[in-house]
């Protein structure tokens, strides 16, 4: 297991320096003079001057790169232009938030996905099936903001059950887990029934069935076991995706996350503080796709792992 972590680390590396690149090209593929844009157009010669100075924006491209890597290992992801603080303190400060509500998310789409896969497979072709499916379709068919604010329109504002704003209490939590994970449910549901159809009616199965094992085991030890594999590879994307997904959902429940973070920064034209959250999505959507790697093994000890 050692040896395939390190190789995993090591097969990282590339894939991070190329975010690293796309990253770092933000504020160069920027239309005009970033310094003229971060700083407004009132600003005067003086002032876009220290502020390509502050960014380094007089040195060539590959000195600026390098010491945007540099600073990045040293931990030091620049300045926000807004508030003056740390970049790696504004990011990390609402990373919480953010991967709480991406891994509420992640565990309620799993739950309802793998039951309602489940139960599709095994009542394949049947009426449950057709509705199960269809709801997944439409589950799958809304936009994050517009469920969101819907949910806020019927709960929120028609029934008063919930808080439509912040982070920390059930009643804050609960629609946006809801918001953010029914469309990765829907997935994982339409995959599950898939990933069961393929094993449900293979040798092994018919032989626990043939040996008197209850069929509830036959298919909750045997069979959806042996499916699991694709289906913890779209929970790993789907995390990735949820934590893209939280831009949306922090700003419509206005949850102080890393999500709103950017959007605010965007809005602010605070390019250093979007490069930092853009970055930290990106090593955590590479780091998860190396935990799916190491479930694999855990689920089908046939997988090699070197």
């Amino acid at each position: 297991m050692l040896k395939f972590l390190t190789k995993r680390l090591i097969q990282t590396i590339p894939v991070l320096i190329g975010v690293t690149v796309l990253t770092f090209s933000m504020i160069l593929l920027i239309p005009g003079d970033p310094a003229q844009i971060i700083a407004g157009e009132a600003a005067s010669p003086a002032q876009l001057e220290l502020v390509r100075e502050r960014l380094g924006l007089n040195d060539p491209i590959p000195v600026q790169y390098w010491d945007y890597v540099t600073g990045i290992l040293r931990g030091d992801m620049g300045t926000s232009v807004r508030s003056g603080r740390a970049v790696s303190t504004e990011v990390f400060g609402r990373l919480a938030p953010t991967i709480e509500l991406a891994f509420y998310s992640t565990l309620l789409s799993v739950f309802m996905g793998l039951i309602a896969g489940v139960i599709s497979a095994v009542k394949r072709y049947s009426l449950t099936d057709s509705v199960i499916m269809f709801g997944a379709l439409f589950g799958l068919s809304m936009p994050n903001f517009w469920l969101g604010l819907m949910l806020i329109q019927w709960l929120v504002i028609g029934q008063g059950w919930f808080q439509a704003s912040g982070w920390g209490s059930p009643q804050q939590m609960i629609l946006p887990v809801i918001t953010l994970g029914t469309a990765g449910s829907a997935i994982i549901a339409r995959m599950t029934r898939s990933s069961m159809l393929e094993v449900i009616d293979m040798d092994y199965i018919q032989t626990a069935r043939a040996k008197g094992v209850n069929e509830r085991m036959v298919i909750y030890r045997h069979a959806l076991k042996n499916a699991m594999v694709p289906v913890v590879t779209v929970v790993g994307l789907q995390f990735g995706s949820l934590l893209g997904g939280a831009v949306l959902t922090e700003t419509v429940f206005a949850i102080n996350g890393l999500g709103r973070l950017i959007i605010n920064a965007i809005r602010a034209r605070d390019f250093p503080i979007v490069q930092g959250g853009v970055l930290v999505f990106s090593f955590m959507f590479v780091f998860v796709n190396i935990l799916v790697d190491v479930l694999y093994r855990f689920l089908n000890k046939r997988i090699d792992l070197n």
